[in-house]
């Protein structure tokens, strides 16, 4: 039985490895250009809910050896691995951060991610500028989700290369998408929506071969 059992385990691993490998390939022959991976565990919980809720950092040799085998997987030299660091969000702080993003440049990541749910863009700055005086960087992202007072100049003239805004189309979206059925059944019908939604044959016209 224990043999069995350990050979079920071993066969199990090889599987898991075998799909973490193929997802690279698979991203890259639908056209995908790049790929963030965040270094945390376990279930996926919002980096914003921050140590309300119970979030896991990766060990740092663990989750460079995830980003070896992604781009050891790789088919093109052009796919982007970015590594998404979540030690600010944790409260592990500034000195875990920048340790990371060198171990993670070193496994070979295309780019390093800083992740913060800070208001105050302080600690995001602050790991930008020490970033940038390690001997190897590779591009800089950051998401200014609640921070978003910062402006891309200010964002770049502390080493950003990329700014991500993740979620505010969906936020725009939901609210009219929710004032719209509210107008719906409040007169029984969607003539009174009309003027507030595309029309119809624009909508169709933005899927391809819709036309």
């Amino acid at each position: 039985m224990r043999n069995s059992r350990m050979l079920r385990l071993s066969w199990e691993r090889r599987c898991l490895r075998s799909r973490r490998l193929r997802r690279p390939r698979t991203l890259e022959r639908l056209g995908v250009s790049a790929a963030i991976i965040e270094d945390k565990t376990g279930l996926k919980k919002n980096s914003l809910f921050g140590t309300d809720v119970c979030q896991t950092q990766d060990g740092i040799e663990s989750f460079c050896r995830k980003i070896h085998a992604g781009k050891t997987a790789q088919i093109t030299d052009e796919f982007m691995i970015i590594a998404r660091i979540e030690s600010l969000i944790l409260g592990k702080g500034l000195k875990d951060a920048l340790e990371r993003a060198a171990a993670y440049i070193e496994a070979g990541a295309d780019g390093i991610m800083i992740h913060s749910k800070s208001k105050d863009p302080k600690e995001v700055f602050e790991f930008c500028r020490e970033y940038r005086k390690m001997p190897k960087t590779v591009p800089l992202v950051v998401v200014p989700t609640t921070y978003s007072q910062v402006t891309e100049e200010e964002l770049i003239e502390n080493g950003v290369n990329v700014v991500i805004y993740a979620n505010h189309l969906i936020r725009a979206a939901y609210p009219a998408m929710m004032d719209t059925a509210k107008c719906i059944l409040a007169n029984h019908r969607a003539l009174e929506a009309e003027d507030r939604i595309m029309p119809i044959k624009e909508i169709l016209e933005l899927i391809p071969g819709g036309k």
